[in-house]
């Protein structure tokens, strides 16, 4: 764990001068690393809520938000501070204990999910050898935490946005799961770190986006409906269901779901990034050499400067897929549940696992 292991073991030795003991140096070095990585998804978020409304504007032909700071940029921020002074309410006849533990139950995995995120070689908290399926695994939790919150609120729009959130989940996660299976194959791991590596050898020909572009497509379909986004928002359309599982919600507890949706959205981006678009790796087509920093810098460049550009790159990609996922909110209609449920059971579950036989087939015959 940690941002860089020459910069860690030259703290360490900082701490081991000044007679202080390795396990307060290490129990420093997570408390620093959570703090950073939880202010770094904030900003994310409020960056990737700012950018919604924008662009959502835009399609629209409206302005947005304009007075909350320049252009805007802080009204996500004024809005969760109201969130956070508006009265709690509970339902009177509600179950009050899986009421308030539902918001808690969803936010929670997701993030979790961000610890196995690399933003660079050593930009991770835990280089989990079975790092992606900890993300698939972890982000199963959190329509639990939905169904709570709708059987909890005592209320049928609720209930139903809370079933309506469990099937959709258990829909997409095995698409997105062989999709992640057949990365794996080409990969031989499920370290996020060594996808991301696999794909360095060719440099931008050798992304996974070239060799599985089925899974790709796949992938993104699969990760829009995870994280429950337009044409998918099944469980808490407002024409049907008033908000779904929210409808009984106010103050923080539903500024909890809002956050957890556009967290897990920026973690599926980021994910879509490391498995199919090279990770913090960047190449230029048609150029053989696949290390862009010594393509760019004959000369000696320091660590800190390979570690800022390694995240830029990661965020600039991210962000892109960001863009189109928020396109594609405001110009496609919602679906409707059969629909929803056809497309995951009955077309994108087969295109997946013939991806994968195929994937098996071709590595069996490269053996």
């Amino acid at each position: 764990m940690g941002f860089n292991t020459n910069l860690k073991e030259q703290i360490i030795n900082f701490f081991y001068a000044v007679s202080l003991s390795k396990e307060f140096f290490n129990f420093i070095w997570i408390v620093f690393s959570i703090v950073i990585l939880l202010l770094a998804i904030t900003i994310g978020v409020l960056v990737l809520v700012w950018l919604e409304r924008k662009i959502s504007a835009g399609i629209q032909q409206r302005i947005g938000p304009e007075y909350a700071g320049p252009l805007g940029i802080i009204q996500a921020l004024a809005d969760g501070f109201k969130l956070l002074l508006k009265e709690d309410i509970i339902p009177s006849k509600g179950d009050t204990w899986l009421f308030n533990i539902g918001p808690a139950i969803v936010v929670i995995p997701v993030f979790l999910t961000y610890l196995v995120i690399p933003f660079g070689h050593s930009i991770i908290l835990a280089d989990l050898n079975i790092g992606v399926f900890f993300w698939i695994a972890i982000c199963s939790i959190a329509p639990l935490g939905l169904l709570m919150a709708g059987y909890g609120s005592n209320n049928k729009y609720s209930f139903l946005g809370g079933l309506r959130a469990a099937a959709q989940s258990i829909s997409y996660e095995i698409p997105l799961a062989l999709c992640v299976l057949s990365i794996a194959l080409l990969s031989n791991s499920l370290s996020t770190v060594n996808i991301v590596e696999a794909q360095a050898k060719y440099g931008f020909w050798g992304w996974n986006l070239w060799r599985q572009p089925v899974g790709f497509l796949v992938f993104f379909i699969a990760s829009l409906a995870e994280c429950e986004r337009l044409p998918f928002d099944l469980p808490e359309a407002e024409e049907e269901l008033v908000a779904g599982y929210q409808t009984e919600y106010s103050g923080i507890k539903f500024g909890l779901f809002y956050v957890a949706s556009y967290l897990n959205l920026l973690a599926s981006s980021l994910f879509v990034v490391i498995i199919y678009l090279g990770g913090w790796h960047f190449s230029i087509p048609f150029i053989s050499n696949s290390n862009y920093l010594e393509w760019i810098f004959s000369s000696g460049i320091t660590q800190v400067i390979h570690v800022i550009i390694g995240i830029i790159i990661v965020l600039i990609k991210a962000y892109l897929f960001l863009f189109v996922s928020i396109m594609t909110r405001w110009t496609l209609p919602r679906v409707r549940m059969d629909q929803l449920l056809n497309l995951g059971w009955k077309f994108l579950l087969p295109i997946a696992l013939g991806n994968l036989l195929l994937t098996a087939s071709f590595q069996i015959l490269l053996l």
